[in-house]
């Protein structure tokens, strides 16, 4: 019976040897004396005995018995050899005792290089094992700025409190965030009971994810681990089997599939790019017509963050909602929740309306994001949206709209309006799209004006007083908030004029009209198209509309001389037309870098992406401790330039 499964053995170590030379790789075991001949090591720590993952153990630590196996240790060496004996009575021993006698290894990039125990390893990774017993000697390399060194000084770091060397990640920040996941500070080191029942739950994961394909996916299992935790959450995935993680992933498969091409997010730009799916031909069109929906048949909930009296966000999206019952002439049915800011709260909204029969959800920030993923996992028959901007998640579509075109135009008509060289712009939080805005505000008004200087300043910090340091700059000319607060019942927002004497004129304000948004995307739906499949769990779909589909818009004072309607009039029609685009031509940064060439255009990831001020903007991007904790919180999940669980990066 040995001796078969030795030739089992042989096989696949031959079939991976065959493998690795069509692909150009070495066929045989990594030497780890090889990798150190020139790499420097600092630091050797003796970690003692320990459960070493076989999935980790990739090599040999002297050359000697290399060539024996295949780069997945299987054997090589026929059948009749010594070698092949010795091989098979081990085998035999594990089968009927188990292999008691620990190896001796080398642990250097948290992989592990075997000294003593070879064929005991080989043996093991044959039959399917999870860990074996080690003594291990750990090398730490000097530090260096290449990614994989500081993935393991992240993972050095995590070691210190968790001792556990099962997770390995090839993103920088995973280990915060995992950590943050589980509750846990990042110093905070794990009683013994704990550790046993992490290893425990990642050992389960790792065989679901094994047995579902995961080892061909472009990820590592820790990866895949950080995305299944984060959906469900810890307290569930710790007391969870094997099976029922099996059934977890079939359901988030498409997530981890999303992750593995590099989270890419498609930017669908128009509403016609989604109504095109209705008639796409295709052999399944001709055997069985898309079935269409009725509004009739559909339910809406609305999930907000604050309520409409104390958020202009929130008003902008309640008139959306009432905009969709007047359109549809009670044809449909809404709902909305208000108030709603913890994960517990928007789950529990999201329950209450599928609840009373909602199959389609829209929740309002990307603060419910997450959370909008689970209900999705959880619920596949409900269509559920969430409005963010660049957001990675295939079970959820995502939706902004592009305010820059409005700001623009802003920009302009105070470039047009001011005698001045100053103009001033207050923005709210650093996230994605924020400085696209600010960006073409200052693009706007250098239009009218080559010497103009935007001064920005920032309304969510801690001393935060912008409008007073505008003034003491003698600053009139001000894009403010976007929208007004019911409540408040402000002036300072959209273009106004604060003059001296204290009196303010509105000049202009920009329009989320997400009715509109709602509107088209309602329609497709019910003609069949409410979702693009084709990119389903390769790339996350955003509907990132703007003035064409008339999401956004620009309403100005009747009071603004002729010439000034005259032109905004042309700006916007050219925006509308697609025929003129902010983003055009020679664009220099703060820093005397170009960021757009002369004939040229930045593309809509790089507008989305946008990390950097225009060259006539005077102020920075505030780093993320002067922020007040609400921005702080938004700025985690969609600052520019900030990892999701500590401050902006340098």
């Amino acid at each position: 019976m040995a001796l078969y499964d030795y030739i089992g053995a042989v096989k696949r170590g031959r079939r991976q040897y065959q493998e690795s030379l069509s692909k150009g790789q070495h066929p045989y075991l990594p030497v780890l004396d090889d990798i150190l001949s020139y790499t420097k090591i600092v630091s050797e720590v003796n970690l003692g005995l320990m459960d070493i993952p076989l999935s980790r153990i990739i090599g040999t630590k002297t050359e000697g018995r290399t060539n024996a196996f295949a780069s997945n240790f299987m054997p090589l060496l026929p059948e009749q050899s010594e070698f092949g004996a010795k091989w098979a009575h081990l085998y035999d021993h594990q089968i009927d005792d188990g292999i008691q006698d620990p190896i001796v290894a080398y642990e250097f990039m948290n992989r592990f290089y075997v000294q003593e125990g070879n064929k005991r390893v080989s043996v093991m990774k044959y039959v399917g094992a999870y860990s074996i017993a080690g003594y291990v000697t750990r090398l730490i390399p000097q530090r260096t700025d290449e990614k994989e060194n500081k993935l393991y000084y992240e993972f050095l770091d995590f070691y210190q409190v968790s001792f556990n060397c099962d997770v390995w990640f090839s993103k920088e920040g995973s280990y915060k965030k995992l950590l943050k996941l589980m509750g846990k500070e990042q110093d905070q080191v794990w009683p013994a009971e704990e550790r046993a029942l992490f290893k425990s739950a990642y050992s389960r994961f790792s065989k679901a994810f094994t047995h579902a394909g995961g080892d061909k996916l472009n990820l590592t299992c820790s990866d895949a681990f950080l995305i299944y935790v984060k959906i469900y959450g810890y307290d569930k995935v710790k007391g969870e089997t094997e099976l029922g993680m099996s059934k977890g992933l079939e359901r988030t498969w498409e997530e981890i599939e999303l992750a593995s091409g590099g989270g890419q997010v498609a930017l669908v730009e128009t509403p016609e790019e989604v109504e095109k799916q209705v008639h796409k031909p295709s052999l399944l069109n001709w055997l069985r017509p898309v079935e269409t929906v009725e509004p009739e048949m559909l339910k809406i909930g609305f999930v907000y963050n604050k309520t409409s009296k104390t958020s202009g966000w929130t008003y902008a999206h309640e008139l959306g909602r009432m905009h969709l019952e007047q359109v549809f002439g009670g044809r449909l049915k809404t709902m909305a929740v208000e108030n709603v800011s913890t994960e517990a709260e928007v789950e529990a909204a999201v329950e209450q309306a599928i609840g009373s029969g909602c199959n389609m959800i829209f929740t309002t920030g990307p603060q419910m994001a997450n959370q909008s993923v689970r209900s999705a996992v959880q619920h596949p028959e409900v269509k559920i949206y969430n409005c963010s901007i660049k957001m990675s998640y295939s079970s959820i579509c995502t939706y902004y709209a592009r305010m820059y075109e409005a700001k623009f135009l802003l920009g302009a008509i105070a470039a047009a309006m001011t005698k001045s060289d100053k103009l001033g712009y207050v923005a709210d939080y650093p996230i994605y799209g924020t400085l696209a805005n600010i960006n073409a505000f200052a693009m706007g008004a250098r239009m009218i004006n080559p010497y103009v200087k935007v001064y920005l300043e920032w309304s969510r910090t801690k001393s935060s007083d912008a409008l007073g340091r505008l003034k003491s700059e003698g600053i009139t000319y001000i894009s403010g908030e976007e929208m007004i607060t019911p409540e408040k019942g402000s002036r300072e927002y959209g273009l106004f004029v604060k003059r001296e004497d204290g009196s303010l004129e509105n000049l202009a304000a920009p329009i989320w009209h997400w009715g509109k948004f709602y509107e088209r995307i309602v329609r497709s739906v019910c003609r069949g198209a409410g979702e693009i499949q084709g990119m389903k769990g390769k790339k996350a779909v955003n509907y990132w509309w703007g003035m064409s589909a008339e999401v956004i818009d620009v309403l100005y004072s009747q009071n603004l001389p002729h010439g000034v309607h005259r032109l905004v009039d042309f700006l916007k029609n050219s925006i509308r037309a697609g025929s003129f685009h902010p983003f055009d031509g020679l664009i220099y940064s703060q820093n005397g870098k170009i960021q757009c060439r002369d004939g040229e255009s930045l593309s809509a990831e790089e507008i989305v992406s946008m990390d950097w001020l225009a060259e006539n903007v005077v102020g920075e991007i505030p780093k993320f401790e002067e922020l007040i904790q609400e921005a702080q919180t938004l700025v985690r999940l969609q600052g520019v330039k900030v990892d999701e669980i500590g401050g902006r990066e340098e």
